[in-house]
């Protein structure tokens, strides 16, 4: 049976991080002056609706990357529309091929995977560690490496849900094969946990992460994370019930199917309007359409007098004279 998805496996003491994996608690001793700087990469389109955000998140690389507390390194736009843009002396790019024409089937966020692992191949990468990140992420503090060792970091997503969809994963993950599965059962999709003798005993879960991961990590992953998106949007079962975030679900599948675990950072990033605060959160995700009256109030559902929602822009940036938001708005959405 599948379980619920863990919140916060990770807890910070000083400057020891205690992480619950499969076998004994493990301590992992970090120096406080030690820096991990991490790569961070994002992909994108030449479309306008993709350009005018990955300006406005390269903007805000910049404002925190030498901020103290940040181990951000260098930047990558993956551009995968197959040639150069008006963005290239903009932005550092990084320009690959998308998929043959019609493979897709229109669902151009299968692009991403495969432009990983061409990015992968290709580039010369400085650092060990590569945040994946998106066009519609505003760094809202500096950002450290979250990342630990060869564990990497990453953000669960509330919609990804495995316990409700075990029939149709198992067609991609059959029963016994995560490599990291040491208690020889078939739980492997569960994310319950249980103390045992003073060890904490944690059956991975399959979530897909906004994540810090290891370079040699991502570079194993990536081409089974593209194989399996493939085969997902090609099963009529699978994509009709996972819809926009199938390529979500192959991550999640590609990284069972290595064995990898992920430290769960609900911290990592808040998504406008569901969360409201932005302190000791690193990042804004703006995915969502905001609506509220003009008392502050949240009409989700119904456009609201007051509403920012990115796709009301598929042709362009939003206009410089933006209304403010109504008093009473939280401050996640007013800094959106």
């Amino acid at each position: 049976m599948l379980g619920q998805g863990i919140g916060l496996v990770m807890i910070q003491t000083a400057s020891h991080y205690l992480i619950p994996l499969l076998g004994c608690l493990t301590i992992v001793k970090r120096s406080k002056n030690a820096k991990f700087p991490f790569h961070v990469a994002l992909t994108a389109t030449d479309a306008p609706y993709s350009k005018w955000q990955c300006r406005i998140m390269y903007y805000w690389y910049k404002k925190k990357k030498d901020l103290p507390g940040s181990e951000m390194g260098g930047f990558t736009r993956i551009l995968h529309s197959g040639s150069a843009d008006n963005l290239m002396d903009e932005i550092p790019t990084f320009v690959v091929d998308p998929l043959p024409a019609g493979l897709d089937r229109g669902y151009i966020v299968l692009n991403r995977p495969w432009a990983f692992v061409q990015w992968l191949e290709k580039a010369t990468i400085e650092e060990e560690y590569i945040l994946m990140a998106e066009p519609d992420h505003i760094f809202v503090n500096p950002l450290p490496n979250l990342a630990h060792g060869s564990l990497p970091a990453g953000f669960p997503f509330f919609y990804i849900k495995p316990t409700q969809n075990e029939k149709i994963i198992r067609k991609f993950f059959p029963r016994g094969e995560w490599p990291g599965n040491k208690c020889g059962s078939n739980r492997q999709f569960s994310c319950h946990y249980k103390e045992v003798q003073g060890c904490v005993l944690i059956l991975d879960s399959i979530y897909r992460f906004l994540f810090i991961n290891v370079q040699d990590t991502l570079e194993k992953i990536a081409p089974t994370w593209m194989n399996v998106s493939l085969r997902m949007k090609d099963d009529p079962e699978t994509d009709k019930a996972f819809g926009w975030v199938l390529e979500m679900y192959a991550y999640a599948v590609a990284s069972a199917l290595h064995g990898v675990q992920h430290i769960l950072r609900k911290d990592f990033m808040l998504q406008p309007p569901w969360d409201l605060d932005t302190r000791k959160k690193f990042i804004i995700h703006y995915t969502y359409g905001c609506d509220y009256n003009m008392k502050g109030e949240l009409t989700y559902g119904k456009i609201g007098e007051w509403r920012f929602d990115k796709r009301s822009h598929l042709r362009g940036p939003p206009p410089r004279n933006l209304p403010l938001p109504p008093p009473g708005v939280p401050e996640s959405v007013v800094r959106v």
